[in-house]
């Protein structure tokens, strides 16, 4: 809460602070990759002392698993927002299928590979990356629970089709990260076509996310 003089409080600057640490990270994994982000050049990017970065984050591990975090949990809100447009869609099964592609655009994606790839040589880090997916499923939840939807949030074999589909996402997207834009959309529109047959019927699909939609 913002005092009345107009001062933020104490918590608010904290968070602030926080923000532009994990801002910074990201920016830092996707331009430098993870073995180019250290906390100085995290700290330097984001305008904070060393200090006032390990009062916050106390190791690398632990800040660029928190800001693979934070934005993980802020795509699980994007994908929710459109559960409705789903719904809705005349292609109800290829609106989900392109809703789940965007959200493994942008430097959210780009840099929890950075992480995967850094915890397969690196113990400590593979138990931080660990906890990262079950906190993209609990934000969600949450956001489920903000519109009414509870604990009917997902269809089983939805949320199957759903996790094999995001699966073949990621393999595409690192097996094309070396090819134009024409080229790798041309793959996604192939493969688009093939993942549209791990989905159940469309009746089920429509009644699952309408269920959810509230």
């Amino acid at each position: 809460m913002t005092t009345t003089s107009g001062r933020r409080t104490q918590d608010e600057r904290s968070s602030a602070m926080r923000e532009r640490l994990l801002d910074a990270t990201i920016d830092c994994l996707v331009e430098f990759g993870y073995a180019g982000t250290t906390v100085t050049r995290i700290a330097e990017r984001a305008g904070v002392t060393r200090g006032a970065q390990v009062h916050h984050y106390r190791t690398k591990d632990d800040l660029v698993t928190a800001a693979v975090t934070h934005l993980a949990g802020k795509s699980a809100q994007f994908g929710w927002s459109q559960i409705a447009r789903v719904a809705e869609s005349d292609d109800p099964i290829g609106e989900l299928l392109d809703v789940l592609w965007r959200m493994h655009h942008g430097p959210t994606f780009t840099a929890t590979v950075e992480l995967w790839v850094a915890a397969r040589t690196d113990e400590e880090l593979r138990r931080h990356v660990a906890g990262v997916e079950p906190v993209l499923m609990e934000s969600l939840r949450d956001a489920a629970d903000a519109g009414g939807s509870g604990p009917e949030l997902v269809d089983p074999d939805l949320l199957d089709a759903v996790f094999t589909a995001m699966d073949a996402m990621r393999g595409l997207l690192i097996s094309t990260w070396h090819l134009p834009p024409r080229q790798r959309n041309a793959r996604w529109r192939r493969a688009r076509e093939r993942l549209r047959a791990v989905f159940p019927p469309v009746d089920h699909v429509v009644r699952a996310v309408a269920g959810a939609a509230g």
